[in-house]
């Protein structure tokens, strides 16, 4: 009985120490769409708006979540709690048919979307909580940043805009806690939910956004966010200076003398030059 019980003692440390370690480390799934999965989300709906539709489509052979607006706004909300400090990290792709055609984030009259994705961040009370919206902009141009319209409490940032890459897949990586610090001055609190967003009830138009699997990943190692020094090339032996012997005191030159024919004599030859001294 004494090898199986340490076996058994050996099996629960690895799963105590190892595994928990592994999971720290590990990506966390929030959207898995690309297995036709919702679990976890739940429908948000905007008040006196109608519902936009989300459902599964394939896309190449592959599982993504469409969302279809017609003059509605609702969105998909998964609830979660994470540390921004060890998962600061969101990883997501998303497609669009085309922008809003009379969008326009810097208005409220215009503010509607093809694809928006929201990492919120309670604060306490409702009007306190804030959040970094990532934005397919129909005006904003990628990297530009402003407000929310609608609060002073939200930045959107626009990773993508226009209608140059509409019909094609793009892929991101934000860094939502940078993002975040950037937008607000301060450290990011626990995010509380991430959420997905396709509507047009304000410009009263229609728009198609298609999104991928959205992932959180972990704050990377602190040797892989060093940058790698580069090796310092071998530097070449330095030559010994040569020795060097004191300087002969200088004769003096010989007084000036004429020759019996009244003419000078020949200059007297240059002296070799003293050595520099290494």
């Amino acid at each position: 009985m004494q090898p199986y019980r340490t076996l058994c003692i050996a099996v629960i440390f690895v799963f105590l120490t190892v595994f928990p370690a592994l999971a720290a480390e590990s990506e966390l799934r929030i959207g898995k769409f690309s297995s036709a999965e919702l679990a976890g989300w739940k429908e948000q709906t905007v008040f006196g708006s109608k519902k936009s539709a989300y459902t599964f489509v394939q896309d190449n052979g592959k599982s993504v979540l469409m969302g279809k607006s017609h003059d509605s706004a609702s969105g998909l909300l998964h609830k979660i709690d994470i540390d921004p400090k060890a998962y600061p990290i969101i990883k997501w792709s998303w497609k669009i048919d085309h922008t809003v055609k009379k969008g326009n984030e810097r208005t409220k009259d215009g503010h509607d979307f093809a694809a928006r994705l929201y990492v919120v961040f309670p604060r306490g009370f409702f009007s306190k909580t804030r959040a970094i919206e990532y934005v397919w902009g129909n005006v904003l141009r990628k990297g530009e940043s402003i407000r929310n319209p609608y609060s002073k409490n939200v930045v959107m940032i626009a990773v993508d805009g226009g209608d140059e890459l509409a019909g094609r897949w793009t892929s991101h990586r934000r860094n939502f806690a940078e993002d975040y610090r950037a937008a607000f001055g301060e450290e990011a609190p626990k995010v509380g939910a991430i959420a997905i967003m396709t509507d047009s009830d304000n410009t009263h138009e229609s728009a198609t956004g298609y999104y991928g699997d959205i992932t959180v990943l972990p704050a990377p190692r602190e040797e892989e966010q060093k940058p790698k020094e580069p090796k310092q090339k071998e530097q070449p032996a330095k030559e010994q200076p040569a020795k060097t012997h004191p300087a002969k005191p200088k004769e003096p030159l010989p007084k000036e003398q004429t020759n019996g024919n009244g003419s000078h004599p020949a200059p007297p030859a240059a002296l070799p030059p003293a050595q520099n001294q290494q």
